[in-house]
């Protein structure tokens, strides 16, 4: 594999020291070589001196085979949205989640994304369309009782083969789910714990999404919300990625932090969905709780966007608090990289640092949602003013998914009204 040098460009490191500076990004085979002011000599230069260099945003929560229900799940309460992706979900096709996935990584690509974490079941189908596309996926095949699932076979035999057939794989990092505590007894939650012990993978839930989950579970198990459940049972652990964590209150983020649980917040998909509420993210960030961004799905966003997630997720904390400098860019910048790398067990990927994976994205500041831009502000402007629209250049693992503001790794899939069913 050729090197390519980003010469001259406003590198945002997210390195442990979050140095901003003017200077240059050597990649050789996949890897970044060198982060740093000097120029160094490439098979490949690209004059970076009008782009923002930083590490790709890693979305840690969606559904990427949901992609082609934009728009079939709107303005509905989330026990309705549930029921009725429970039934739809029941009639997909292998052709369709795969179209599906392909669509929604083919989003996320454009938007800057370079890695993102997933819960489903068919994620052997949504493998292929990683690999395809060239984007770097956790996946979390989803378990649930038995009597409730649209799966073929058992559930935790299902996510235990695919992670085995997987673990090897480049792009793909694979891991069990539990859809949540409204469709899983603690059975399932402690084979999924067993299996992510056995194979050294995560464990991706739903978690306190909303004040109706929590009391109807408080009711029917004597007061015990589901993360104290959870924690009682011995289930919790820094293994376990949990989605929303809106409705924990204050003692159930001393547990998520005792147990070092890492949360996914959702702020568009939450909103949208009405949940009543803003996940206590400046108090789980206080008690020391790794908390990142998530888009959620297509069907609860209507987009995969993590840069549109990072805005409004600061401006709905501000707002809520009274308080504009409760929550700043760099913190929520954190969340879309180096946190949200740190929360998936993933080293080798979230910074600008030599011997991470080359995982970079560049940004056009002749874009007018971002000029002028220059050092000082450059962080600021990606939180608050950038969008798809910005994002230049895109490398997964070395290669090029987009150039020069063109997508360029898409695999050919004819779409027709329904094929993504």
């Amino acid at each position: 594999m050729s090197t390519v040098l980003f010469r001259n460009g406003i590198v945002i490191s997210q390195n442990r020291s979050r140095e901003v500076f003017r200077g240059s990004v050597l990649v050789n085979d996949g890897i970044i070589e060198y982060a740093g002011k000097d120029t160094k000599q490439a098979d490949e230069v690209i004059d970076c001196s009008e782009k923002i260099v930083m590490p790709g945003l890693i979305n840690t929560h969606t559904h990427v085979a949901m992609s082609h229900l934009k728009g079939q799940l709107d303005d509905i309460p989330l026990s309705s949205f549930l029921d009725k992706t429970f039934s739809l979900d029941g009639r997909r096709s292998e052709s369709g989640l795969y179209r599906s996935a392909v669509l929604g990584s083919m989003e996320m690509l454009n938007s800057g994304i370079t890695s993102f974490l997933d819960l489903y079941y068919s994620e052997d189908v949504i493998s292929r369309a990683c690999i395809d596309c060239g984007i770097r996926g956790f996946l979390s095949w989803v378990t649930l009782d038995q009597d409730k699932t649209t799966q073929s076979g058992n559930t935790i035999s299902n996510a235990e083969n695919f992670i085995r057939k997987h673990r090897d794989s480049v792009l793909v990092r694979p891991s069990i789910g539990v859809q949540g505590i409204y469709v899983a007894e603690d059975d399932i939650f402690l084979k999924a714990r067993e299996v992510s012990e056995r194979y050294g993978t995560l464990v991706h839930i739903h978690l306190a999404e909303t004040r109706e989950e929590v009391y109807n579970f408080a009711k029917s198990h004597g007061g015990e919300r589901p993360i104290e459940h959870l924690h009682r049972i011995g289930f919790l652990n820094s293994s376990v990625f949990a989605a929303h964590c809106v409705w924990a209150n204050s003692s159930e983020i001393s547990y998520l932090a005792k147990d070092d649980v890492r949360v996914s917040w959702n702020p568009v998909s939450n909103s949208k969905l009405g949940v009543g509420g803003i996940a206590p993210v400046i108090e789980m960030t206080q008690k020391g709780v790794k908390v990142s961004i998530g888009s959620d799905s297509s069907g609860s966003n209507n987009s995969l966007d993590v840069l549109q997630s990072m805005k409004m997720g600061a401006l709905m904390v501000k707002n809520q608090r009274w308080d504009p400098s409760v929550m700043r860019a760099q913190q929520i910048l954190d969340m879309a990289t180096v946190v949200a790398a740190q929360s998936l067990h993933a080293d080798d990927i979230g910074s600008i640092e030599a011997g991470k994976k080359a995982d970079i994205i560049t940004l056009d500041t002749n874009n007018p949602r971002l000029f002028p831009t220059d050092e000082e502000n450059a962080i600021s402007n990606v939180v608050y003013s950038a969008d798809s629209s910005c994002v230049s250049d895109v490398m997964v693992n070395g290669r090029f998914r987009k150039r020069s503001g063109n997508l360029i790794s898409a695999p050919y899939v004819k779409w027709e009204r329904g094929s993504l069913v």
